[in-house]
């Protein structure tokens, strides 16, 4: 997989680079706004609720404050003996004294009941006399007790007169006759007063409120930025890091197995030819010293030369991933072990990453070869979105990852930590008796940016990757 699979030239990626960078920044800035646009709507829901909700009890008080300055100055003094006995002369003079207010104020039901329940007056003329049984709240209320104010519509049956009328504010206040005698006086008037009231209190509070939430938002956009922009910068660090360590590290390894090959197995090689001809002209009781040690140190360079071969990486750009994971079957076939690969003909990795990967499969490979005993090994990649998977799995003895770590796993720690740096994790599942399974997980690319406390596009929905945990069963390296 040539090309983008094994990492494209570094010159042509920048320009690409720079754009995804820029991309990046639009996204998070994107992310910053949203997040602030529904936190702007969620608290400001609740508080156009409750600012509604303040403006209608404030406008009960009011109507239940004039009904009560209107009960105590008109009505209560024109209470008179006559009127309870429902005198015409009384009725008409407080039907006098009400009619200006009435026309003015919008109230649309005036009612007075004594504390046996009876209407003793009503501008209503064929509600005076009829009695209705007292509730609760009226007894309360005749005893000493608050006044009441509320808004609804009224279908009871002392409300012949207001059913239909749509929502009416009811007023109950207490007052007294020119006797002393308790008396309720009751007032209905139309609830537009009150919803007016309301929308103007809306229209008032909320706008300045929205205004100043997002001149918040606003204000924090411009730090905002600037931290995404550091952010990406350190980022940008951290992958030229990452890959400056892989590529000492493939440098390194290239230059330990060009040491061995050139040098030493050169001079073991030779002192193996010098060794066979002094075995045969050598005295004859001395022969098999010689030919012991000719093949202790035939068998020597045989390992050296297989160490040698895994040192040395291959070159992922000009041969692919899937075939240089191929080329670790090799070994495995000298020790009678299965190697099967499920890789995707097209995967989208940066060089960097498929190198990981690479390594992935390599120690996983070496470690089942000299330590597992397995007679199969599996390899799979699997690739969803932004995140890239390798799974090496075989059915050797495993171990038990609660005791002491098993030796021989230098490499996968070590691989472990790079790959972590890279943004991802690694684990190691094992099950005495039932295999191991080695599973890497990262992105794509560089690790995303990531804003306001939500993934970038290099994480899975609600995990990161640089942080995956380790299950029962599971040793982390």
């Amino acid at each position: 997989m040539p090309g983008r699979n094994a990492g494209d030239a570094a010159p042509a990626n920048r320009g690409g680079r720079g754009s995804a960078e820029r991309r990046e920044v639009r996204a998070a800035v994107a992310r910053f706004l949203t997040a602030g646009f529904i936190a702007l709507v969620l608290v400001a829901t609740p508080v156009a609720f409750w600012i509604r909700d303040a403006a209608e009890r404030h406008a009960l008080d009011n109507a239940r404050n004039v009904t009560q300055r209107l009960a105590d100055r008109v009505v209560g003094p024109l209470i008179t003996d006559q009127l309870i006995a429902h005198d015409p002369a009384a009725l008409q003079l407080l039907d006098q004294r009400l009619e200006p207010w009435l026309a003015e104020s919008g109230v649309a039901r005036i009612k007075v009941w004594d504390e046996h329940g009876e209407v003793i007056y009503s501008d209503a003329e064929s509600l005076i006399g009829q009695v209705f049984e007292q509730e609760e709240w009226a007894r309360r209320l005749l005893a000493g007790g608050p006044a009441t104010a509320t808004l609804e519509p009224q279908d009871a049956a002392e409300n012949a007169f207001e059913t239909g009328s749509g929502e009416l504010v009811e007023v109950y206040v207490r007052s007294t006759s020119q006797s002393g005698a308790p008396m309720i006086f009751e007032t209905y008037s139309s609830g537009d007063g009150v919803r007016s009231e309301q929308q103007a209190v809306l229209m008032g509070m909320v706008p300045p409120m929205l205004l100043s939430l997002a001149v918040l938002q606003l204000a924090q956009l411009i730090p905002a930025v600037r931290l995404a922009r550091r952010i990406q910068v350190h980022q940008a660090a951290r992958t030229a890091l990452l890959h400056c360590a892989i590529e000492a590290s493939d440098h390194e390894r290239r230059q330990i197995a060009s040491e061995l090959h050139d040098e030493v197995i050169q001079d073991l090689s030779g002192l193996a030819y010098a060794l066979e001809s002094v075995e045969g002209r050598g005295p004859a009781e001395q022969g098999p010293v010689f030919s012991k040690a000719r093949s202790m140190l035939q068998d020597n360079i045989r390992t050296l030369r297989a160490m040698t071969s895994e040192l040395y990486p291959p070159d992922l750009d000009e041969l692919g991933l899937k075939a240089s994971i191929a080329r670790l079957e090799a070994p495995l076939v000298e020790r009678g072990i299965r190697l099967a690969v499920d890789i995707p003909d097209k995967l989208d990795l940066d060089r960097d990453r498929a190198v990981l990967v690479y390594r992935v499969a390599r120690e996983a490979l070496v470690n089942a070869a000299k330590h597992s005993a397995a007679h199969s090994v599996k390899i799979r990649i699997r690739q969803a979105g932004q995140i890239t998977q390798i799974t090496v799995s075989d059915n050797g003895r495993g171990f038990n990852p609660g005791g002491p770590r098993p030796e021989g796993h230098f490499g996968l720690r070590i691989l472990g930590d790079t790959i972590q740096q890279a943004g991802g994790g690694l684990e190691v599942r094992s099950t005495p008796g039932l295999g191991t399974i080695v599973t890497a997980t990262f992105g794509v690319a560089a690790p995303a940016l990531r804003f306001a406390g939500l993934p970038g596009p290099g994480a899975a929905p609600g995990q990161d990757v640089a942080a995956i945990p380790a299950q029962r069963g599971t040793a982390a390296f």
